[in-house]
């Protein structure tokens, strides 16, 4: 199977300051999973102050999967970038930012790179519509992540 990769991106506004959201996005627990609509467990190694191993174990059309990945946080920055380390997305990249909007508004600003195997050779057509669909659904869990974020806050 041939490896494919392709840059896709989004944004999603958030119901929080910044830094509030910054906070909150990047507090991670082994709750996240059902937080982002998916069943399995997520175990966290804090490596140093600002990099984090997440391993989740998860069900992916009917197997179990497991994802390693390395998280560096950018606080000052209110960013973070997320390695996949093994699973079926290694060696993809993404880098998130919250955005300041005013004192209680934000957005996330997502840039995605994603490699994966696909049955053949992908022409530009097939990835900027591969793009398309993982963007579509990686903004469908950040929307359901800023509903969550909103309850938290009460």
């Amino acid at each position: 199977m041939p490896i494919v990769s392709f840059v896709y991106s989004f944004r999603v506004p958030l119901p929080a300051s910044a830094d509030r959201a910054f906070r909150w996005a990047t507090d991670y627990t082994p709750e996240d999973l059902s937080l982002m609509g998916e069943k399995g467990r997520r175990s966290i190694t804090r490596v140093t102050r600002d990099t984090l191993v997440l391993t989740d174990t998860v069900r992916d059309a009917g197997r179990t999967v497991r994802k390693t990945r390395l998280v560096r946080l950018l606080p000052k920055r209110r960013m973070w970038t997320n390695t996949h380390l093994s699973g079926p997305r290694r060696h993809s990249q993404f880098l998130y930012e919250i955005v300041p909007l005013g004192p209680r508004a934000c957005r996330l600003e997502f840039t995605g790179l994603q490699i994966e195997r696909a049955p053949r050779a992908l022409g530009p057509r097939e990835l900027a519509r591969r793009a398309r669909e993982v963007a579509r659904e990686d903004r469908a869990t950040w929307i359901r992540l800023a509903k969550a974020l909103r309850a938290d806050l009460g």
